[in-house]
């Protein structure tokens, strides 16, 4: 009986543990990746993935993996401001950008703050959206991976209660209403493998 507890007890911590290492595993940055992003400096804009290349495509349509929160990780922090130099350059200029968008399935998104003064980017890791609002907005939305395009949407919440990691590690929530919310709408679907054009698609059902 005593042996049998045992194996039960070695079992449960052998499993735990690859648990644990494979949590660990997916919340680095896989070797292809770290290539990528270190390819070139830090100030250098990355190549934004489009639909209109099959394999972007595909990769676009992948949900994304969380990342460990770290200050401390010198590819984590190459990487953020890459992302950043990409959203802020004048060939791939948006309000907010997210990791797949540029290759990586990353959950990190930087999004542009229009409910701060000064209008700051911020960086924001494994965000999630708790609660959406009742409450709907019509809003006109565009993407960097779709060129040459934009539509208006009816069905993005008019507030939403987020949940994210800081790059310090804090784990906090925040509720975001208007135009604000609907771009953290917009990158979180990106690290769901969802595009803006899904709920147009949505919409249109809904009508017909």
């Amino acid at each position: 009986m005593m042996k049998r507890i045992g194996f039960i007890l070695l079992l449960v911590i052998t499993v735990q543990s690859c648990s644990s290492f494979k949590s660990i595993f997916h919340s680095r940055f896989l070797k292809d990746q770290e290539q990528l992003i270190l390819a070139s400096p830090d100030t250098a804009p990355m190549r934004v993935f489009k639909i209109t290349n099959s394999k972007d495509s595909l990769l676009l349509r992948t949900k994304s993996k969380n990342i460990k929160a770290s200050p401390n990780d010198p590819t984590l922090q190459h990487f953020i401001k890459r992302l950043y130099a990409t959203v802020t350059d004048s060939m791939s200029l948006g309000v907010g950008i997210a990791a797949p968008q540029v290759g990586i399935l990353k959950n990190i998104i930087w999004v542009q703050r229009f409910d701060k003064e000064n209008f700051p980017f911020e960086v924001y890791l494994n965000p999630k959206i708790k609660i959406y609002s009742i409450k709907k907005q019509v809003c006109r939305e565009g993407c960097l991976s779709i060129p040459n395009r934009s539509d208006t949407l009816k069905t993005r919440a008019f507030s939403i209660k987020i949940s994210y990691d800081t790059l310090e590690g804090k784990h906090l929530t925040e509720t975001v209403e208007g135009f604000t919310s609907v771009i953290f709408q917009h990158e979180i679907d990106h690290l769901n493998g969802i595009l803006y054009l899904d709920h147009l698609s949505e919409e249109v059902e809904d009508a017909t």
